[in-house]
């Protein structure tokens, strides 16, 4: 049998000819706002950015947002807000047969902090979003909870939704979501998006997404610098912060979120890496954090032993992990879960970064144990892994305890630990026995094929 030129196409992309005739309903942009994505944009206080998806029919756009009340009467204070639109054609770098499309972004300003709110998108007459409400933060030191998620990437809306939905059930009160690369396989593909979006549903608009561009957001090879295109749909729908110190093509990748005492600091480990470094610096050196956590998407210690990093920059972004005392690395990439310690500078039975490697969907690489030697070499204390699991981590931030958990799809608690930390002195305890269940292998969970994926 002969196959197409687009045949071929489908099959490498993943995508069947009956997709391209015919498109489900959630997948189809309208005068309806879909794809509603609320961001820290600004000050987590006072401030936050929604973006979301229209067809072209919508030229205009508006959000209005008050104060949330018991009363049905809130929205007669409500404020209105003008959008940016950008129009997005999904033909000119793949054959999507939802053609063009407009997103819509506000920023909302001027917020008052440790304020419950509620906001909608729209037109402005009759097609607007539900209402929908978030809380802005306190501007003092205060506990919260997030959850982090390694990669979701493949078998989206079918398997994927499960392990958000789950996470959602176990801290329904979280304050963001991490979403640490690999949101997607295919970076330009909106059916893989439209995936996502419902798979997540009113979470990302009701509670605060903080997304990280993994390598499948980007076509092109990981080592090479200059031919990497980054997803079209990654700017549109994500608004985010621009460092404007960084090279345009790292704007909306590398930014910093403030939050209650906690500094989250978010990199870009695909491209241009060397030019982030003074700026990782830079935040790090900045005073007013009493947390520092870092996310990107490639692990500096592979749980499956692929090597992603060149020696120099790795080691310098490694220096600068321990030298600055950062208490929690995220990471994702490998499909597989690794947590760690490192100790500090010159001191090998201390403790200094909790190191932590995830995946959230349903595609599984094997662990690389041989990998743990060369590992400790490095400083770096193997404690957990597991294999052939969907996870998910709520952290917990409470005065000087940090809370980890990492709990499966099911539910179930596979691992915890414990950072209490002295302000004054920076010095730091772990208790990481509080729950030591069996280890998970390919051999003693279930079967795994990747071919249904």
């Amino acid at each position: 049998m002969k196959l197409s030129m687009l045949s071929i196409f489908l099959l490498i992309m993943g995508t069947s000819s009956a997709h391209l005739t015919e498109l489900r309903h959630w997948e189809i942009a309208s005068r309806d706002p879909d794809r509603i994505y609320l961001t820290f944009n600004g000050d987590p206080a006072t401030s936050r950015g929604v973006a979301w998806r229209t067809s072209i029919k919508i030229e205009t756009a508006y959000a209005e947002i008050a104060p949330a009340l018991g009363a049905p009467g809130f929205d007669l204070a409500a404020r209105r807000c003008k959008a940016e639109t950008d129009v997005v054609n999904l033909n000119q770098v793949e054959e999507n047969t939802q053609k063009t499309v407009h997103f819509h972004q506000v920023l909302f300003t001027g917020l008052q902090p440790d304020t419950l709110y509620a906001y909608r998108v729209g037109d402005g007459d009759q097609r607007w979003s539900e209402w929908i409400q978030f809380r802005t933060a306190k501007q003092q030191p205060a506990p919260f909870s997030f959850i982090y998620f390694g990669d979701a990437q493949n078998d989206i809306l079918s398997r994927w939704s499960r392990t958000v939905r789950m996470a959602y059930q176990t801290v329904p009160d979280a304050a963001f979501m991490l979403h640490c690369g690999d949101l997607v396989d295919h970076a330009h593909n909106d059916n893989e998006w439209s995936q996502w979006f419902k798979a997540g549903g009113f979470l990302h608009a009701q509670i605060t997404g903080i997304p990280v561009l993994g390598n499948h957001e980007y076509v092109g090879s990981f080592r090479a610098q200059g031919e990497k295109t980054k997803s079209i749909l990654w700017n549109p729908q994500f608004n985010l912060p621009i460092e404007k110190s960084l090279p345009e093509s790292l704007h909306k990748t590398c930014y910093t979120v403030d939050y209650q005492g906690a500094r989250i600091i978010v990199l870009n480990s695909n491209k241009h890496q060397k030019e982030q470094t003074e700026w990782f610096k830079a935040q790090l050196e900045r005073p007013g954090a009493q947390w520092l956590i870092v996310a990107f998407h490639h692990p500096l210690f592979p749980p499956a032993g692929r090597v992603y990093f060149d020696d120099e920059l790795r080691n310098e972004w490694l220096q600068l992990i321990t030298r600055y005392n950062v208490d929690l690395l995220l990471q994702g990439h490998d499909h597989s879960y690794l947590r760690g310690t490192l100790p500090l500078i010159d001191q090998i039975d201390s403790f200094q970064t909790l190191v932590v490697t995830s995946v959230s969907g349903p595609k599984q690489y094997p662990s690389q144990t041989d990998s743990a030697e060369s590992f400790s070499e490095e400083g770096f204390n193997e404690d957990r892994r597991g294999e052939n699991g969907q996870f998910f981590q709520p952290i917990s931030i409470n005065g000087d305890t940090l809370t980890y958990r990492c709990y499966l799809a099911d539910g179930e608690l596979y691992d915890e630990v414990v950072i209490r930390k002295d302000f004054q002195t920076g010095k730091k305890t772990l208790q990481s026995d509080s729950y030591r269940g069996e280890e998970r292998t390919f051999k003693n969970t279930p079967e795994y094929n990747k071919a249904n994926l």
